[in-house]
């Protein structure tokens, strides 16, 4: 690609953040368009970065609205619904450069039955399933199970994109039933079909492959920590918090490369829809055996922001040489820091935070002055120079170290600065709390 690029990125929170700062750092960029982005996107940056907010991510042609507005070179669509509703192919239709794949392609996240089937083709290991469409079916299915083991763990999922929260754990039949019978709530009819999954006691982690549709290239690992609560309590959230590298990976690195990565680049392109971009892993260690859990065509929030800085090569040449099917042709090379993610969030999320919006936060520019802290907007409004809550997650603070216990020091230090009138903050306080006990182990 030519210098003086104009990069074009499709979504608005601290995922999107964090990829603008990777586009940033290149030298080869000049202006950076987010949308629709948030404020704090745009607040103190080096270079020119837009936030575009007259756009709506489930409506592609508003999004081609913006594309032939400002021109660029590049538009790197990041988000989970602007894939599922084909932004992708209407940009390229239109003869722009996008980085992303295609609505088909990123069906292996939209559409969690199709996906399970996909595994099943191509014997990727997973948790044994069955889908309904009709809810007193799936309440008699649940019951046959119960009877058998009364006290059977079982997630229902909506097949349907949620935000991270379609995925609803039991532990019980009257919990089930409950669980099937929210699937009617979920909007856009995401629920509509719905999975009754295996339960899967383990510890989870996720992986990263960016892919031009034949070769890949495997970033760290990470942890995510989806739940509201310490100790994976609570509802299901977008995601509260995640470090990056992820220690119980290491014994199956290769494991989870050729059962569960490799078979997916290589199943999706014998089926005549290769996936270039990047494909994300969520799974889960069984018994010493690695397990899917689920793919994603995106980076993962918050994963991304802790597994995305480290990467030292120029991340313009890494998406240049995917979208030519050269990927092999670029050296990247990864910094050997361990980052600590914490998100903080308004009270109440996720369920009702409406009295937090318009809250002031306090404490977030002090916090950016420390040494080897990022803090990336997600829900945040600036109004002359000030802060407002404006949404569930507000905000990531990553921390990086020589070791998880420096990363987690630095980040929780930088989140003590920080609150929201009226008490109204809330995070986990307990982000990789399973690699500190590694680590500690270790040094014993």
């Amino acid at each position: 690609m030519t210098q003086h690029l104009s990069i074009m990125i499709v979504g608005s929170g601290a995922r999107e953040h964090t990829i603008s700062n990777a586009y940033e750092n290149s030298p080869q960029v000049d202006r950076i368009i987010v949308a629709p982005g948030n404020d704090f996107i745009g607040y103190r940056r080096q270079k020119e970065v837009v936030v575009e907010k007259e756009c709506y991510l489930k409506d592609p042609d508003s999004i081609l609205a913006l594309a032939r507005k400002y021109n660029p070179d590049l538009v790197d669509v990041a988000q989970d619904d602007a894939l599922a509703h084909g932004t992708v192919d209407l940009l390229e239709e239109n003869g722009f450069r996008v980085f992303g794949p295609k609505r088909a392609t990123a069906r292996i996240e939209w559409d969690k039955r199709w996906s399970r089937e996909f595994m099943q083709r191509h014997e990727i290991p997973q948790p044994k399933f069955k889908y309904f469409d009709d809810e007193n079916l799936a309440k008699g299915y649940a019951q046959e199970l119960y009877q058998k083991k009364p006290n059977l763990l079982i997630y229902t999922k909506a097949t349907g994109l949620c935000s991270g929260k379609g995925a609803l754990k039991s532990i019980s039949l009257e919990q089930t039933l409950r669980n099937i019978e929210q699937m009617k709530t979920f909007p856009d009819k995401a629920g509509a079909i719905f999975l009754i999954e295996e339960g899967l006691a383990g510890e989870e982690f996720s992986y990263h492959a960016i892919s031009d549709g034949q070769n890949y290239y495997i970033f760290k690992s990470a942890q995510d920590n989806k739940t509201v609560l310490d100790f994976d309590e609570g509802d299901q959230t977008g995601g509260m918090g995640a470090i990056s590298p992820a220690i119980v990976t290491e014994p199956f690195a290769e494991q989870i490369e050729q059962e569960i990565i490799s078979r997916a680049i290589r199943g999706m392109a014998s089926e005549y829809n290769p996936f270039r971009g990047i494909l994300y892993l969520g799974g889960i260690i069984v018994d010493g055996k690695p397990m899917n859990i689920e793919y994603n065509a995106r980076w993962g929030d918050p994963e991304c922001q802790a597994v995305l800085p480290s990467i030292e090569t120029d991340y313009v040449d890494i998406v240049d040489a995917c979208l030519n099917g050269r990927l092999t042709d670029v050296q990247i090379r990864q910094d050997k820091k361990t980052r600590v993610c914490v998100v903080g969030s308004s009270r109440g999320y996720p369920d009702n935070y409406s009295q937090v919006r318009g809250k002031r936060i306090f404490g977030l520019e002090e916090a950016m002055e420390m040494e080897g802290i990022t803090i990336l907007g997600a829900g945040i409004d600036v109004q002359d120079g000030r802060f407002y809550a404006n949404g569930g997650r507000l905000f990531s603070i990553v921390g990086e170290g020589e070791n998880i216990l420096e990363a987690k020091q630095k980040a929780y230090s930088a989140m003590a600065r920080i609150n929201i009138e009226s008490n109204n903050l809330h995070y986990r306080t307990d982000i990789g709390w399973r690699d500190v006990e590694r680590f500690l182990k270790e040094l014993r």
